[in-house]
């Protein structure tokens, strides 16, 4: 390089968006506070966690009613935040794995399990990085965290090579529609508080066709497509034929 001649290479690109990151590590110490910002996955984690599970043992032909029954099957759980699915998973008998882009998410993650005496690799990293890039896994979970990423495809196809032949990977977030702009951004911040003001993007929501236009390209086929609706008079998540705020998504790599 000539004298005075800047290094021009470009820059890896990134699915990390500064901004979430920011705001996600400012609250990284409430993540297991039941009343404090992250309450309302509090409430979904039992319903979300007994979803999946169900998921993914009748994918491998598994008896959830055996103790650790997942023993022997790696999971990558990306954007763990603190933890609050890989700790149950990793009850369940998973190897899992934890990365979040969050510093703290995972300082926070990593102390919680250690009081637990839980074995969970907790990684700072996104699902791109290249330290990740010979790794796979039996089931891959990207659970509420497509829609706060800076770079979709990027993320989506960086998660996919993370998937085992044959392995099973969900992906859950938020549909984007008028009826999410309503209930999953406007009342869930603004009126009923329950995550805080500008946590969502509503433009940032995706489609399921979306998804599954760019998993199919990996090789994914899509084999479940459900709604998760919050029911005020009993205060649970329960799965529903509605996709069109929350949904979880399965698909198997081919």
């Amino acid at each position: 390089m000539e004298r005075g001649q800047e290094n021009t290479a470009p820059a890896q690109a990134s699915s990390r968006d500064q901004r979430e990151i920011d705001a996600f590590s400012a609250i990284a110490q409430s993540w297991w506070d039941p009343t404090g910002p992250f309450a309302p996955l509090h409430h979904l984690n039992p319903s979300r966690v007994r979803i999946l599970a169900n998921c993914a043992a009748d994918h491998f032909h598994l008896d959830l009613k055996a103790t650790r029954p997942f023993n022997g099957l790696s999971l990558l759980d990306i954007g763990c935040g603190g933890g609050l699915i890989a700790e149950p998973f990793s009850k369940l008998g998973f190897d899992v794995t934890g990365v979040d882009a969050s510093p703290q998410n995972i300082e926070t993650a990593r102390a919680h399990a250690a009081d637990g005496n839980l074995s969970i690799t907790y990684l700072e990293a996104a699902p791109e990085d290249s330290f990740l890039s010979s790794r796979t896994f039996d089931v891959v979970l990207a659970l509420e965290v497509i829609e706060h990423v800076a770079d979709l495809d990027l993320f989506l196809s960086s998660v996919c090579s993370r998937v085992k032949p044959g392995g099973v990977l969900f992906l859950s977030t938020l549909n984007r529609t008028l009826r999410s702009l309503v209930l999953g951004k406007a009342v869930a911040e603004y009126v009923l508080g329950w995550v805080p003001p500008g946590t969502h993007t509503w433009s940032k929501f995706v489609k399921p066709s979306e998804i599954a236009k760019r998993i199919r390209t990996a090789g994914f086929a899509v084999t479940s497509l459900q709604g998760l609706e919050y029911e005020l008079a009993t205060g649970e998540w329960r799965i529903s034929e509605d996709v069109s705020v929350n949904y979880i998504l399965a698909a198997t790599r081919q």
